[in-house]
């Protein structure tokens, strides 16, 4: 199923099923439980995130090209991070450029998003897609100033900036992605494609990372996993590419679709 989360004309928010065909048929019920589809056609004023995070663990360094092409050693252990919920972004709306804490190295990276669907703790490698509610695409925006030089050695104060987790534009149940470790991925800014690879270059794979992160550790249904990006980024390229007021930027993920936001200086979203 291709779930959709939207705003009515009333502004109530609503859960939808996209069909192939493009129309959104109204569902009700719990996405982490159990949901009907109406049949009816959905009133769709305007196009959501498609989950409201409980939590967002991203994971950095986790592709070799990547790590190879910032001359980092590929890292024993997943590398974990947090954004808090309030840097999602919807699909449409735009990634701002902070001025007040001013970072003028705002850089993008096209992930794949995993959604934990049920609670999850101690699971096992071979058990952990079956905590998998779905996938959706995912940017993670990062200020690589604040990230490398503004933290304290934490990476956290560059990555949790306002809109800097756009999510979307919808959630692929997992039955309909066998294999979230084979799907071709990119960035394209601007119409030019900056990242294009395939997830099957991930150190530690998805279900390595849902043992890894559930170890010991409660993740609750609705837990956003960011699972890192390919190479490409800007602040690898020569000269560096970072995001400017005007731009458009995309995340493709085959079998899931296209997220696009633009940029905007803060004072003029």
């Amino acid at each position: 199923m291709k779930l959709v989360r939207y705003h009515d004309a009333a502004g109530t928010i609503h859960y939808g099923n996209e069909h192939d065909d493009g129309r959104i048929t109204r569902l009700l019920g719990d996405i982490f439980s159990e949901t009907t589809d109406t049949g009816q056609d959905a009133e769709v004023s305007k196009q959501l995130a498609p989950v409201e995070p409980r939590d967002i663990i991203c994971i950095g360094l986790n592709y070799r090209k990547h790590a190879i092409e910032g001359n980092q050693p590929i890292p024993e252990n997943p590398i974990v991070f947090m954004k808090n919920s309030g840097a999602l972004q919807h699909p449409g709306d735009p990634i701002v450029l902070p001025r007040k804490l001013r970072s003028d190295k705002v850089d993008y990276e096209c992930e794949l998003a995993v959604i934990i669907g049920k609670p999850c703790h101690n699971v096992s490698k071979a058990d952990a897609l079956d905590y998998v509610l779905g996938y959706t695409c995912a940017n993670d925006v990062s200020a690589r100033d604040w990230q490398k030089n503004g933290g304290g050695g934490q990476w956290c104060r560059g990555k949790m900036f306002a809109t800097f987790c756009p999510l979307g534009p919808r959630l692929i149940t997992a039955d309909e992605i066998t294999d979230p470790n084979s799907l071709g991925i990119r960035t394209v800014l601007n119409g030019e494609t900056m990242q294009d690879w395939n997830t099957n270059d991930m150190i530690f794979d998805v279900p390595t990372l849902i043992e890894f992160l559930s170890s010991s550790t409660h993740l609750a249904p609705g837990t956003v996993i960011l699972t890192g990006t390919p190479h490409g980024v800007g602040a690898a390229r020569t000269p560096p590419v970072f995001l400017q007021h005007g731009d458009s930027v995309t995340v493709e993920i085959d079998g899931i679709g296209s997220l696009t936001n633009p940029v905007v200086e803060e004072g003029n979203d």
